[in-house]
């Protein structure tokens, strides 16, 4: 079984195959996001706590979380779920796909685990740092990275990519989830817009009845 170890802090991710059948009795009868402490795998993993996040069998079948058993079953999938990529399907469309249950067992091939505690160094796993090619583009992730609170303008903590537009100027990501003045007053305005329709559906309502009663 080859187990795919991931460090969330740094980005980085290790494959290490194990053969011993007796090393892998700790993940047997484990359940997706169960947390287990792998120091018996060798002495390098010591202290190392991990959680499981998900695995695929032998024929490439991926495990889903809430199918409470250790085997492979048939379930009706919607486009976009795990295990249904969806090609060729309509909206609303379900079709009936062969998933792996969430409990590990001996027929899983790649087994997916992420780091919760760290214990010794590991090369090519916690030594090194990821780079990351762009910034976060979400309001919130900005403001976490950079500390601000949420009257400060984050239009000029944006991280420019190195790839120059048409304008001859830097392109610059679109903040997500932005909250500006202008977003605000076109939310009243919906808001107004809205509420008129409503008065104005009500009105009609209460003449048309009046003629009703009239006749």
């Amino acid at each position: 079984m080859k187990i795919n170890i991931s460090n969330p802090k740094n980005g980085c991710q290790k494959v290490i195959d194990i053969e011993n059948e007796n090393d892998l009795r700790i993940f047997y009868e484990k359940k997706i996001s169960n947390i287990i402490n792998i120091s018996s795998l060798g002495q390098e993993w010591s202290g190392y706590i991990v959680k499981i996040t998900g695995g695929q069998d032998k024929q490439g079948f991926p495990m889903v979380q809430g199918v409470v058993v250790n085997k492979r079953v048939k379930l009706l999938l919607s486009k976009g779920m795990t295990g249904c990529r969806g090609f060729g399907m309509k909206d609303g469309e379900r079709s009936k796909k062969s998933v792996r249950g969430c409990y590990v067992s001996p027929e899983i091939a790649v087994l997916n685990l992420k780091i919760v505690k760290e214990g010794n160094e590991i090369l090519g796993l916690t030594d090194l740092e990821k780079i990351r090619r762009f910034g976060p583009k979400r309001s919130s992730k900005i403001r976490k990275l950079f500390r601000l609170s949420k009257k400060e303008d984050l239009r000029k903590y944006v991280i420019e990519k190195n790839k120059i537009g048409n304008s001859g100027q830097k392109k610059q990501p679109k903040i997500q989830r932005l909250i500006t003045p202008i977003s605000l007053q076109r939310k009243r305005n919906r808001l107004l817009t809205k509420k008129k329709q409503m008065e104005k559906a009500k009105k009609e309502l209460r003449d048309y009845t009046k003629i009703l009663l009239k006749n």
